[in-house]
């Protein structure tokens, strides 16, 4: 992905009533390119060439606009972890694309990710915004993808308890590696490798007589 400049050469032309757009498309790029943390919503202004109060027609202020990218965020990490949902292969095979599948997302899609968690995170419950026409959140999908890869259940532990648990470890590893600091090299696993193994072994441990109860 090539750099924005901030010379006028280099400003994107957008077509008349397509300014939004050209507004969301800066934002993902500004924020995939130099993070989220120094994002202010003149960047975006600045970067399609018009001025701050030309905006405002279309968002609020940076929250709205990082809002509108964690919708869509949302939109599109759901329907990457329902098209592993539902491909061919056993439930584990099944499940452990969909792992692939949020990895993947947070590193091709980085600017959506982060304002996906500077907004709100992913949360337990769906909502409207996070469930466009009805559609599973990604949560909802993780569930289901939990119970139906892992029939026997899980020792009482509820399957959202545990649910969250998988998020954690999939949010930490992708994380980390974003950030290069997932140790690389011969005998260490790469983060899909890392992200299997947590899985299987949070569940296994969980699924053991003696392991931890919770009927959250």
């Amino acid at each position: 992905m090539r750099p924005w400049r901030d010379g006028p050469g280099d400003r994107r032309s957008y077509h008349h009533g397509n300014l939004k757009e050209a507004l969301i498309e800066a934002a993902r790029r500004f924020i995939a390119e130099r993070g989220i943390g120094g994002f202010a919503l003149v960047d975006a202004a600045r970067l399609v060439g018009v001025t701050p109060a030309a905006l405002y027609r279309h968002f609020r202020g940076r929250e709205a606009l990082l809002e509108e990218l964690a919708g869509r965020g949302f939109a599109e990490l759901a329907a990457r972890l329902a098209r592993a949902l539902t491909s061919r292969g056993t439930p584990l095979e099944r499940f452990t694309r969909m792992g692939e599948a949020y990895l993947a997302f947070a590193e091709e899609e980085p600017a959506y990710y982060a304002a996906i968690f500077e907004t709100r995170g992913m949360p337990a419950e769906p909502s409207d915004t996070d469930a466009p026409q009805g559609r599973p959140s990604p949560f909802d999908l993780l569930v289901e993808a939990l119970q139906a890869t892992f029939a026997d259940g899980f020792g009482g532990v509820a399957p959202r308890f545990i649910a969250l648990e998988v998020w954690a470890l999939a949010h930490g590893i992708a994380t980390l590696s974003a950030a290069g600091h997932l140790p690389r090299g011969p005998g260490f696993p790469d983060k899909y490798e890392l992200l299997r193994a947590g899985v299987l072994a949070l569940v296994h441990g969980v699924a053991q007589p003696g392991g931890p109860r919770n009927a959250v």
